[in-house]
């Protein structure tokens, strides 16, 4: 007798074959679609909203470079648990009341922190503000005087050293 006959043809859903080859292109689909949501809901917090204009200002920002650099300024930050403090010189001697320090995350920048600096009473050079707490890990720091007439940039990993120590220095012309 002939089995051919006699066997029944199962339709393609009960085989597995058939399940197995889409579910490839089925796991690709959910993926790129986890993909889109995460890209429509996260933050891009690497990219300024003013990146033109910032570019555009870059010459400002190394004139006050330079600014610090003829005046001798530097600066000596120590962290605290919720204070910082800065001792800062000048060659020439004139010291502003209040300082602005910018902590700045390099890839988290809903950490960033803004801390407003004033100076202490009878302690030649030495400002202090309150701070909330720093995470451990490598930061930008920005400290200006409230004018904005200068600035002393740097990196501080946080952890590695409870001090950070800023010089300024000359910006070398183009060409």
């Amino acid at each position: 007798m002939n089995n051919r006959l006699t066997s029944t043809i199962e339709p393609w859903y009960r085989h597995r074959w058939p399940w197995l080859l889409m579910l490839g292109p089925f796991v690709v689909i959910v993926a790129a679609a986890i993909t889109v949501y995460l890209a429509v809901v996260s933050n891009d917090g690497l990219v300024d909203d003013d990146y033109y204009k910032q570019g555009l200002a870059i010459n400002q920002i190394t004139a006050r470079d330079q600014v610090a650099a003829q005046r001798g300024l530097q600066a000596e930050l120590m962290l605290g648990t919720d204070r910082v403090r800065v001792l800062l010189a000048a060659a020439d001697g004139a010291l502003p009341q209040k300082l602005v320090l910018h902590l700045t995350h390099p890839t988290r920048s809903g950490v960033d922190q803004t801390v407003m600096l004033s100076a202490e009473q009878g302690a030649g050079g030495m400002y202090s503000g309150a701070i909330a707490a720093v995470a451990k890990g490598r930061w930008h720091v920005v400290l200006e005087d409230a004018l904005k007439e200068w600035r002393l940039t740097g990196d501080w990993v946080i952890g590695d050293s409870p001090a950070l120590r800023l010089v300024a220095e000359p910006v070398k012309g183009k060409g």
